[in-house]
């Protein structure tokens, strides 16, 4: 039966996954098109600092939530609403530093003032994308998948259609616009995805005045998961922050044009990663499903049904990954020219493609982790991935072979991110296994 519930769960969210990423695909080959390279470009340059700040803003809280409530120790309503004033304070203090701050990320970190309207715009999702995720880490933690893609589905319609009705009018007036309105557009989408999590939400849900009111203990019981939980994703999005920082200060000091280091690096985040990571809504799918089973398994000591779905995850993300990386690499050049109309960043898909088969066994790996209570680990795990990839690229950059020491650092960062992983799990397992 509970294999059953797994293996269902995880069958819809790859369904739905799926579906969402078909229209995921259509809005990016649409706007790619609309818009030009000039706009993509801008748009990759600022969304490692968007990464970051969303980051900060929802603290992980769908991981987090969704452990909580798999291993019903509290009322469900209790975590929801503890975790709503939690995220909700957040924003308000990462909306406040951005607004101070945007110029200065713009102009000296990004080197294009450009990026100073778009940090603020960015800023304005964070409060609708926060609740969404905080009602998606409630459906995760009780199991049911069909609320998450029914409501990923229609964010999507809404933003396609949005994209079609507002976008043409924007270009006239410039990139800025064209971005800023892409930008905004997800404010409706994510409106769209709230309402629908609310109408799948219990009817019988009763409410109680303490149920509202802050409890330090909920609060404690939340926060005590998510800082190291959010730790290890905050490090991975600082990374990703101070990526484009660092390989665009190296490469203009190696001499290299501005242009060039954004046209590659625009056509490498654009294209390249986009294309491979196409199939990352498998892994995601597996990952959400996973969590909840692994922290119920391992809260009651059945440690025999933990290593089962482990097993089961991992063959079935290796699985995945093979066939989408092959076909990939194989077929690199037409699904370029098919999905983006280009053939830029082919030369690198040819290198990363091999080993992205273990890239998609990153997140089942870290949710493993995280279910089991050892958030700290990942973070350690991150912290170290990090650093030698940040440096790897730093000095391959002065060797002048351009986005290539990008290229080689992130292969660097999945191999040290995969094998730490299964080190700490498997050290873990057995210790739990020999008490």
């Amino acid at each position: 039966m509970a294999q059953n519930k797994f293996l269902k769960a995880t069958f819809i969210l790859m369904l739905g996954g799926f579906i969402t990423k078909i229209l995921g695909f259509a809005i990016r080959i649409i706007y790619t098109r609309m818009v030009g390279s000039d706009a993509i470009n801008l748009y990759s340059l600022v969304m490692p600092t968007y990464s970051l700040l969303l980051t900060i803003a929802t603290l992980s809280l769908p991981v987090v939530i969704s452990k909580l409530i798999s291993e019903q120790k509290i009322k469900s309503i209790k975590i929801l609403t503890n975790a709503t004033l939690i995220t909700l304070f957040l924003n308000l203090i990462v909306i406040i530093i951005i607004y101070f701050t945007k110029d200065f990320i713009a102009t000296t970190l990004l080197n294009d003032n450009r990026c100073s309207i778009l940090l603020m715009a960015m800023a304005l999702t964070f409060p609708f994308v926060s609740i969404s995720s905080i009602l998606k880490g409630y459906f995760y933690g009780k199991q049911k998948m069909i609320p998450h893609t029914i409501s990923n589905i229609i964010e999507q319609i809404v933003r396609i259609t949005l994209i079609f009705a507002i976008i043409p009018t924007l270009i006239n007036k410039g990139v800025i616009y064209s971005v800023i309105g892409l930008i905004l557009i997800s404010i409706a989408s994510e409106l769209a995805s709230i309402m629908t999590f609310l109408i799948f939400a219990p009817k019988k849900f009763k409410i109680a005045k303490q149920d509202i009111k802050p409890d330090l203990k909920t609060t404690k019981e939340i926060l005590n998961i998510s800082l190291p939980t959010v730790s290890s994703r905050l490090i991975g999005n600082i990374g990703f922050f101070f990526e484009p920082i660092i390989l665009t200060n190296v490469l203009l000091f190696a001499g290299y044009k501005m242009d060039f280091i954004l046209n590659e690096y625009g056509a490498y985040n654009a294209y390249t990663i986009s294309l491979l990571a196409m199939p990352s809504f498998f892994i995601a799918a597996i990952s959400s499903s996973l969590l909840p089973e692994i922290a119920n398994f391992f809260y009651r000591k059945n440690i025999i049904m933990v290593k089962r779905r482990i097993k089961q995850a991992l063959i079935l993300s290796f699985i995945v990954g093979s066939i989408s990386s092959g076909f990939i690499y194989i077929f690199r050049d037409i699904l370029l020219s098919v999905l983006y109309n280009t053939n830029n960043g082919s030369n690198y898909i040819e290198i990363l493609a091999p080993f992205f088969v273990l890239f998609y066994l990153e997140g089942p790996l870290q949710s493993v982790l995280q279910a089991i209570g050892k958030a700290k680990t990942t973070m350690f795990i991150t912290m170290v991935a990090v650093i030698v990839k940040l440096s790897t690229m730093a000095l391959l950059s002065l060797c002048h072979i351009g986005l290539y020491s990008l290229v080689i650092a992130e292969i660097i960062d999945i191999l040290i991110i995969v094998i730490l992983c299964i080190k700490a799990i498997k050290k873990e397992l057995y210790q739990e296994t020999t008490v």
